[in-house]
């Protein structure tokens, strides 16, 4: 009996492998991800010209708090003479203001710099190696999904540091890239602190219950409960799916360092200097962020979840790496002129090259789409469908979740998708009894569960252009639907057991935040 419960076990384990296998296969006919993105702004085009006019009307929530209004949008057809000119002055300015791109860029000049000095290399031998596989896998992903802390930095350095430690450990450095840019995404509808998104989409959910009526409980806080507890529950996702599936699935074994497993005493002497430079990093930024007047505080006094501490994320991180790298290299001897550290700096840009080839096609596609407003048209036409379904309960909950993952698969910007989806749904469901809390946190599952495959993700080049970078010469180069396949179990996994959280929060007549219940 248990032989063959192990065989079936086997066959279904091997049937996974191969769905995933196709789904490599499918996406990697697609052209290079550069051809790609050219064709899919050819397509925006075209389709722009086909449905220009097409409008739809709904009405718009506020993320300031301020009234909500009506609003009608039409397709914008860009085949047009001032709209072609107006591309064409703006050739320059449509790239170089790709969201990604400069924090690709900001953040490799300093990660890629702390890298190169060795800084990662010893801090990870000295105090990981040794550790179960696994429990490095849960810290990795627990760090990632809180990463979104930081915003769309957060993705660049779960992904890179992902990498980086699984090559300090000689394990597949392209696994924990993956596993990185995973976990990052699933901690959009989970997090152990508050962020900015937390603000921002209660901000949009009380606008639209505000507007017609609904007086419901509504703060940051709304979803909290949920999302503590689905943080862990995404870094077990997370650790199972790159500990048991991903070995058997990712074909290169990738650039694995050899190294000798000890430390060496310059080495020590560096992560000495850099613990005496992480201690003077934090003086510094607790003397000034202590002050109630900080220029790094809110009006109201606040550090979390919006400041402009919180907005100079970027800036901070940098500083911190390049400190304790900086100060690491001077110890450990790897650093011997000054002009060693703007050396380190252009190595760590060298890596992200393709990213930056990749991006401008990307920037063209998101500009087009943005323009001809084809996805705000497809958000509010699925709205109109699942209402038409009349679904009731745990499955209309469901129903909506997968609206919104479908949702963000051509449309990445939660907000952006709020904004459009709030008005609609969270009226809707006050009528069922669905409180606004409830209606967000399903949202938020659909974004989170879809975030990885999306195939139109800003930060999709950035992501390839690491794993190709940790290839070995004779592999093929990574492509979108290599990637979509590494990711796909991922998002798997979240949908599963956050779905199955929900439904339990929902049996049960959970909290979902302080104060905040699941029914009006």
């Amino acid at each position: 009996m248990a032989n063959t419960a192990q065989a079936q076990n086997t066959e279904q384990a091997k049937g996974f492998m191969r769905f995933f296998n196709a789904v490599e296969r499918l996406g990697n006919k697609l052209p290079h991800p550069f051809y790609l993105f050219l064709l899919l702004a050819g397509i925006v085009l075209a389709l722009s010209a086909l449905m220009g006019g097409m409008e739809v009307t709904y009405t718009a929530a506020s993320s300031t708090g301020g009234e909500a209004e009506e609003v009608t949008v039409a397709v914008v057809n860009l085949l047009n003479g001032p709209y072609i000119a107006s591309v064409m002055k703006s050739w320059t300015n449509i790239y170089v203001s790709f969201a990604p791109l400069g924090l690709v860029m900001v953040m490799m000049l300093s990660i890629g710099f702390a890298q190169d000095t060795g800084f990662f290399d010893a801090f990870m031998r000295n105090t990981l190696l040794g550790a179960p596989a696994a429990l490095v896998t849960f810290v990795l992903a627990i760090v990632c999904i809180c990463g979104n802390l930081v915003s769309s930095a957060g993705i660049i350095f779960g992904a890179t540091m992902g990498a980086m430690l699984f090559a300090a450990l000689r394990r597949n450095p392209i696994i924990g890239a993956v596993a990185g840019y995973a976990a990052v995404h699933g901690g959009y509808g989970a997090n152990l602190i508050l962020n900015g998104d937390d603000v921002l989409l209660s901000g949009i959910t009380g606008t639209a219950a505000e507007s017609l009526g609904i007086n419901a409980p509504n703060n940051p806080m709304m979803n909290y409960f949920f999302m503590f507890t689905a943080t862990f529950l995404i870094a077990l996702v997370v650790t199972f799916v790159t500990e048991k599936i991903m070995p058997g699935l990712v074909k290169s074994p990738g650039i694995q360092k050899e190294m000798d497993a000890t430390v060496t005493p310059a080495e020590k002497r560096g992560l000495k200097f850099a613990l005496i430079a992480l201690i003077a990093f934090l003086v510094v930024m607790v003397a000034i962020c202590a002050p109630k007047s900080s220029f790094l505080r809110s009006e109201t006094g606040e550090l979390l979840p919006k400041s402009p501490l919180v907005d100079s994320t970027v800036c901070v991180l940098f500083i911190f790496f390049v400190t304790l790298a900086a100060a690491y290299g001077v110890g450990a001897g790897t650093i011997k002129k000054a002009s060693d550290v703007p050396k380190f700096m252009q190595s760590g840009l060298s890596g992200s090259l393709s990213f930056f080839v990749i991006a401008f096609p990307a920037a063209l596609f998101i500009h087009f789409f943005n323009s001809s407003k084809l996805a705000t048209i497809l958000a509010v036409k699925g709205g109109e469908l699942l209402k038409s379904l009349n679904f009731t309960g745990i499955p209309l909950a469901i129903a909506f979740i997968f609206l919104s993952g479908m949702c963000n698969l051509f449309m990445t910007s939660s907000s952006a998708k709020w904004l459009i989806l709030a008005p609609i749904f969270v009226p809707m469901f006050a009528q069922v009894g669905f409180s606004p809390a409830l209606t967000q946190i399903a949202f938020r599952i659909g974004d989170s569960m879809s975030n990885p495959i999306a195939p139109i993700n800003f930060f999709l080049p950035m992501v390839l252009g690491l794993m190709n970078a940790y290839k070995r010469p004779e592999d093929p180069e990574f492509g979108i639907g290599t990637l979509i396949s590494y990711t796909l179990p991922y998002s798997i996994g979240y949908m599963i057991v956050l779905i199955l959280q929900l439904v339990i929060w929902m049996l049960l007549g959970l909290p979902l935040g302080p104060g905040v219940g699941l029914y009006m």
